[in-house]
């Protein structure tokens, strides 16, 4: 119980000094940064490492640099004798979601300032709560058009849970909210039949009909002679 007493006690002396005794001279930020900004992290930090390595609340500054939209990860440890260690880990966005937010690869949510220099990212709209659930969904259209040589541009979803895909060409396909994903298989075994010179001309492909589609084409485009392409058709297969 002395032993125990007296370690208390030497406790509280360092704690009640360590600011004086053992100060935070150093403090090493590790991490690949692309888009942190490390004056960032300083103006967090500020405040928070006056007190002395001991009385440094760790928890607390993992907490505010965490805060910050461009970690996904951060770990903070002391150094003997006057050092903090801050590892970080910095999101990599896959896709934009809505207007104002990125998805990581895990389908978390963050809000950096400013999302226009990613203009480049697919985009992917639906209802808040369901980032994972789209996500998944995006990643394996963007395989199945990825086949097909198209590129996915963008993904939505509306609060009626009716499907909108657009592709880099600027076809935009309706799949609507009923059975989407087997009208989306039905699209892809038949309308690479048409031909890339046909499918050059198409806008919109409308999936909502239960065994077909129908198409709306480029302004000043001519109609498709459906008849001569079918007869073209016919005659490779022999």
């Amino acid at each position: 119980m002395v032993v125990l007493i007296v370690s208390w006690q030497g406790w509280q002396e360092v704690k009640a000094q360590g600011a004086d005794w053992l100060p935070v001279r150093y403090v090493r930020i590790e991490g690949v940064f692309q888009f942190i900004a490390k004056n960032k992290i300083k103006q967090v930090l500020k405040g928070q490492v006056n007190n002395g390595l001991y009385n440094a609340d760790i928890q607390q500054i993992q907490t505010s640099v965490n805060q910050l939209p461009w970690v996904e990860n951060v770990r903070v440890k002391r150094v003997w004798p006057d050092a903090l260690d801050i590892k970080i880990v910095e999101q990599t966005p896959v896709v934009r979601w809505g207007t104002t937010g990125l998805l990581n690869e895990k389908a978390e949510l963050f809000i950096p300032d400013n999302i226009k220099e990613f203009s480049r990212l697919p985009l992917l709209k639906g209802p808040d709560g369901n980032e994972k659930k789209f996500l998944e969904i995006m990643k394996g259209l963007t395989i199945a058009l990825s086949d097909q040589e198209m590129r996915l541009v963008e993904f939505s979803v509306n609060n009626r849970r009716a499907w909108n895909i657009k592709l880099n060409n600027g076809l935009e396909l309706i799949l609507g909210r009923n059975e989407p994903l087997n009208k989306f298989q039905r699209f892809l075994k038949s309308f690479t039949l048409i031909g890339e010179e046909q499918v050059a001309k198409v806008a919109v492909v409308d999936l909502r009909y239960p065994n077909g589609y129908a198409l709306t084409w480029k302004q000043g485009k001519n109609e498709t002679d459906w008849k001569k392409i079918a007869q073209i058709k016919k005659n490779k297969a022999y």
